[in-house]
């Protein structure tokens, strides 16, 4: 997406409205003179995609918009006692030029007590990743820490997890591969092993979610609570749901504090969760405009649930990558963190009103991602290799 100019025009809408800004609009001066987020700004259009910053096909699950005949049923997610919202950091390489690394097995997985640095085991595979870029061992953090890398012939997507790269110069360790995927093609799987879905689409990129920046035109991922809100009957077949292909190993372990506990059946590793069209943005109250961007993101996208949090907390994914990480993009933009730190303050008050509203798009199929009928927006631009 490219920000080509400012007018004071009418053309779409800012994200408190509701579904009718148009597909490549950027958010632009409003006839304040400031491009502030607030209800007069205007958008417009640019009709450009750089695959590297919105990668693959246009009718791929993270580029695809809610449909008008999207069918809502309350999600009904528990409220998190923990934090109202964190980060799960997508580790993004896209440096198909760099030299090659190779990343070799290590079993310290998301065990607490061990280090994710040594080599541990045989060689998984080498990639372009430059000699410099560092992912530190997080030891008692245990991200889920799923790695995008991009080959030298500029198109193919190898993905791991979790990946570690504590010294510079040195090589990487992780541990599961998954399928290779096409910068250029659907774009479905990868590195979130509680889903298996991917570690790039859907990822919160640098350059999104800033000021005087229209909001991300992508569906995103979150990450809820499985223990309280990930549907377990019992059954491996009905622990996710399409586009997931797995849920998580302990999901219906009895000895596992981690077991998936939660009763509503459209909530499982898969769901795509909305705000429902009929749920006015300005209803909500929200007062920080980062909030009020994400609202229209998921109003108009939504998001995939990808992995489980393991504690009560709700997660976003987003960029950890060679560029910097957006966890500072944002507390440069907006002097506040995008990880709340608990329950309180301006910004968790906001995410979990938006949390609370979410519904889950039940008939979000193959044949019909984002429920089908008419796009609450004009599709993604095209890209070709």
């Amino acid at each position: 997406m490219v920000l080509v100019g400012c007018d004071t025009g009418a053309e779409g809408s800012h994200p408190d409205a509701s579904v009718d800004a148009s597909p490549t609009d950027v958010q632009l001066l409003d006839a304040a003179g400031d491009c502030d987020g607030s209800p007069n700004d205007a958008f417009v259009d640019a009709a450009t995609r750089d695959p590297l910053e919105q990668p693959f096909a246009t009718t791929s699950i993270w580029n695809m918009p809610i449909g008008s005949a999207a069918q809502y049923v309350a999600a009904n997610i528990a409220t998190a006692t923990g934090t109202t919202l964190e980060t799960d950091g997508d580790v993004i390489v896209l440096t198909p030029t760099a030299p090659s690394l190779d990343v070799y097995i290590n079993t310290a997985d998301w065990n607490p007590t061990l280090s994710r640095c040594a080599v541990e085991g045989a060689l998984i595979w080498s990639a372009p990743i430059p000699t410099s870029f560092v992912v530190p061992d997080p030891m008692q953090a245990t991200p889920n820490a799923g790695l995008a890398v991009l080959l030298s012939d500029n198109r193919t997507i190898k993905q791991t997890q979790p990946f570690a790269r504590c010294t510079a110069s040195q090589p990487a360790t992780s541990h599961y591969t998954f399928p290779d995927q096409d910068l250029y093609g659907p774009g479905m799987l990868g590195a979130h092993g509680g889903s298996g879905l991917s570690a790039i689409g859907g990822t919160l990129r640098l350059g999104e979610l800033r000021p005087n920046v229209a909001p991300p035109r992508h569906a995103l991922k979150l990450e809820l609570y499985a223990h309280v809100d990930y549907y377990n009957d019992g059954a491996q077949a009905d622990c996710y749901r399409w586009p997931a292909v797995t849920c998580d190993g302990y999901f219906d372990q009895s000895t596992s504090s981690l077991e998936y506990g939660g009763a509503n059946p459209a909530l499982r590793p898969g769901s795509l969760l909305a705000l429902p069209t009929n749920v006015t943005i300005a209803s909500l109250g929200l007062t920080t405009q980062p909030a009020q961007q994400l609202a229209w993101t998921l109003q108009n996208y939504g998001a995939y649930l990808v992995d489980d949090t393991a504690w009560s907390a709700t997660a976003i994914c987003a960029e950890q990558g060679v560029n910097g990480n957006f966890t500072d993009q944002f507390k440069s933009d907006w002097g506040f963190t995008i990880d709340t730190g608990g329950t309180t303050g301006a910004f968790a008050t906001d995410m979990a009103k938006i949390i609370a509203a979410l519904s889950v798009v039940d008939d979000n199929t193959a044949t019909s991602i984002g429920g089908g009928g008419t796009p609450l927006q004009p599709l993604a631009p095209e890209i070709t290799p």
